[in-house]
């Protein structure tokens, strides 16, 4: 199984869709808690399922189970909590949440994670991705 990710950020439209269009992924997962914001331009909800079946042929499906909460978000963004802190409270909160039993494999088979941040160094897009590939085996995940 492949498990795509990408950020929009930093990405012209352009750039976004044509990478998602050559990438192989059959559908994008949003992953994001917040999928409306303004500051999403392109990547907000109703307008990324438009465009990404229109320019790419894909699917669109939001799955918050796979977000932060706020609490994590706000610890890390606006109290400064660092890095560590927050990989470590999001993965405490996907054992909790049990994403491997409660997500079929064949919504994330040959899907693309998406989120906001342009990489996935510091992305909870990445950690969703690596705890799936302990758990279920056999994931190959390519960042785009």
């Amino acid at each position: 199984m492949n498990i795509w990710t990408i950020g929009f950020t930093k990405k012209t439209a352009a750039e976004f869709f044509g990478i998602l269009r050559n990438s192989g992924a059959k559908r994008v997962v949003d992953v994001r808690l917040h999928n409306v914001s303004q500051l999403a331009g392109f990547a907000k909800k109703e307008d990324l399922k438009y465009f990404l079946l229109e320019i790419c042929a894909m699917d669109y499906e939001h799955v918050p189970l796979l977000a932060p909460t706020q609490e994590i978000l706000d610890t890390y963004k606006k109290k400064k909590g660092g890095w560590a802190k927050y990989e470590q409270e999001f993965s405490a909160l996907l054992r909790k949440r049990k994403i491997e039993s409660a997500l079929k494999r064949e919504l994330l088979a040959d899907s693309c994670l998406l989120c906001g941040e342009d990489t996935a160094e510091h992305c909870h897009r990445r950690l969703v991705a690596e705890y799936l590939q302990k758990r279920w085996g056999s994931v190959d995940i390519i960042h785009l």
